[in-house]
């Protein structure tokens, strides 16, 4: 039950931490969008855990984070990065990340589900 909690507090801060030290550009893309309201939160932390931990996303939250665009999602792990609870982390690798979990859900929501 405390994993639960520290990932529900990691997704919280995904979504609404690190503002007042956010780039001015990562957070005008996310607030003129509206992208912290978009993506529902069992998603976000599949895709939090697919970039900052070790995990994978399923294809319906592919579906959502794709649905976003890169830009938002590109701006969201940026900002999340410049938050000082994640100085620990290697930017590099997590960009890494970030870009591998973006490609590999390209071609899940662009091939037909197996059930249709």
């Amino acid at each position: 039950m405390a994993s639960l909690n520290v990932y529900s507090a990691l997704v919280v801060l995904f979504l609404t931490c690190g503002a007042a030290i956010a780039t001015k550009e990562n957070d005008q893309i996310i607030k003129e969008n509206h992208c912290e309201t978009k993506m529902g939160l069992p998603c976000v932390l599949e895709a939090f855990t697919s970039i900052f931990e070790i995990g994978s996303i399923s294809n319906k939250c592919c579906g959502e984070l794709v649905a976003l665009g890169k830009v938002f999602h590109s701006a969201l792990v940026k900002r999340t990065l410049e938050n000082p609870l994640f100085k620990d982390l290697t930017p590099a690798t997590i960009i890494a990340k970030s870009i591998q979990t973006w490609n590999n859900c390209l071609p899940l929501i662009d091939s037909p589900s197996p059930s249709a």
